[in-house]
């Protein structure tokens, strides 16, 4: 962990507050590998490179693993198609459960694609949210790297 943590550390200190070098003012957002499929399910090896993301964590506690997935799903969306600030939601099919990630700007470290983003997590009256950074892979998979 707290190589993970060094790792994340010297990342951010390289790149400094550039955001993949275009001009202020411009909406960025990552290239996508593919369309989203039009059943609205992601693939399998997508989600599995996420490895659990942040829904795995404590924010997480309280949901079914379909939930869970539904999660990881709305993470990916987030990461991979979504502009900055703009929320992804979900809703669990068997509950009162649901959630949203919200993804900031995109950021380059070295070659990759990098985006802070948040998740939460509503179970009950009150929402728990986590907070995490991911780089995007070769392959259009993203690895959660907090």
């Amino acid at each position: 962990m707290k190589i993970r943590v060094a790792l994340v550390s010297a990342l951010l200190a390289v790149s400094g507050c550039t955001t993949l070098g275009r001009s202020a003012g411009s909406t960025v957002a990552p290239q996508p590998a593919a369309t989203p499929q039009s059943d609205g399910k992601i693939a399998t090896t997508i989600i599995s490179a996420m490895g659990g993301g942040l829904v795995s964590g404590s924010i997480g506690a309280g949901l079914s693993d379909p939930e869970k997935r539904k999660a990881l799903e709305a993470e990916y969306r987030a990461l991979e198609y979504t502009a900055s600030g703009q929320k992804v939601r979900w809703k669990s099919d068997r509950s009162a459960h649901y959630g949203e990630v919200v993804p900031a700007q995109p950021y380059r470290v070295g070659s990759q694609d990098c985006r802070q983003y948040t998740h939460t997590v509503f179970t009950g009256a009150a929402g728990t949210t986590a907070r995490g950074t991911a780089c995007r892979n070769a392959d259009g998979s993203w690895t959660p790297l907090t």
